[in-house]
């Protein structure tokens, strides 16, 4: 039995439109035609139309439809791999997206009946950071610095204060301040020294974050920065950048050397001294949290239980102050 176009049309579910179309360019052309030169189409056409819409529905584009069933194209399972690996791609997107509107939502959810203003300025943000990160990552230094949002505002506060105070980026108090601003992107980042590089790169590039929710404003980030690169420029005297980036401080470093600084002083003012059991045991301590961070590399470590001869401003807000440095460092000296 032989279709016109508008029968065929009408049970498949297509335009007339679209079948003209897939005549003019040979994908499904009519086997006959009538008298008057209507397109009659036989079972042959329409098993062949039926197998196209088959493979529209996968995905795959008209060019690469006829040659795949005139047997002159890719064979079908190179063709079944590459719609695979597209809609993979799809779903990694929308996943994406679905990531990105929940951070959104939630940032939203948190104020109080938000404005338009507030709407464009969190779409607006939330593109920034799209632009340097994935939405897990971005979930990950979100929960990080909510986490973390006290000791945020307190730091902030510090800088603010040493600012307006005048403070240079050479003084103790600055590098104190900028020891913590380091330490806390650390934890905050996981120790991911690639996410803590592309979130710089982010603040010196888009101005526009510049002092939106939380963030600091451009005269601060400018002011840390110059702060930040003096520190570096210090440490890169005793460590290569190698070292820096090797370098995976356990999260609960802080707690615990300033353990050990707070009974290393009472030690010391009971007259230990460095060759006594209780000191060799708290060098003992230190050791084996630098050796975390060393990653068991032993040139590293040695370094690292150095520091203090580098230079005094390293030391500046660190929990071990230089006199017990000096003193733990003395307790696994054997002369001593």
């Amino acid at each position: 039995m032989l279709l016109k176009v508008g029968e065929l049309a009408r049970s498949t579910g297509l335009t007339v439109r679209t079948l003209h179309h897939y005549d003019a360019i040979g994908l499904v052309k009519p086997s006959a035609r009538s008298e008057a030169g209507y397109r009659l189409y036989d079972t042959g056409d329409v098993a062949r139309l039926h197998a196209v819409q088959a493979l529209r529905h996968l995905g795959l584009p008209l060019a690469e439809i006829g040659p795949l069933l005139d047997g002159k194209g890719a064979p079908p399972e190179a063709i079944l791999a590459q719609q695979i690996q597209a809609l993979d791609r799809q779903v990694r997107q929308a996943t994406e997206l679905r990531d990105r509107l929940s951070l959104l939502r939630e940032g939203l959810l948190r104020g109080e009946s938000p404005s338009l203003q507030d709407w464009v300025g969190s779409l607006s943000l939330m593109a920034t950071y799209g632009r340097y990160f994935e939405a897990g990552e971005l979930q990950r230094i979100l929960s990080g610095w909510n986490r973390n949002a006290a000791e945020w505002d307190q730091l902030k506060a510090g800088v603010r204060a040493a600012m307006d105070a005048g403070l240079k980026r050479d003084t103790m108090e600055v590098q104190a301040l900028t020891r913590r601003w380091m330490g806390l992107v650390y934890r905050v980042m996981g120790g991911d020294h690639d996410l803590m590089q592309r979130w710089g790169q982010m603040y010196r590039r888009e101005t526009s974050a510049h002092g939106l929710n939380g963030a600091p404003p451009t005269d601060m980030l400018d002011f840390m920065e110059d702060s930040i690169e003096f520190r570096l420029g210090l440490l890169r005297q005793h460590f290569s950048v190698e070292d820096l980036t090797a370098m995976r401080w356990p999260e609960d470093t802080e707690r615990r050397l300033q353990a050990i600084e707070d009974e290393s002083c009472e030690a010391m003012a009971a007259g230990r001294a460095p060759a006594s059991k209780q000191a060799r045991a708290l060098r003992a301590r230190w050791q084996a949290l630098l050796g975390e961070a060393a990653g068991g590399d032993p040139a590293l470590l040695g370094r690292m239980l150095t520091l203090h001869r580098a230079h005094p401003l390293l030391l500046a807000g660190g929990p071990l102050s230089g006199e017990v440095r000096a003193w733990l460092v003395s307790a696994g000296d054997p002369g001593a």
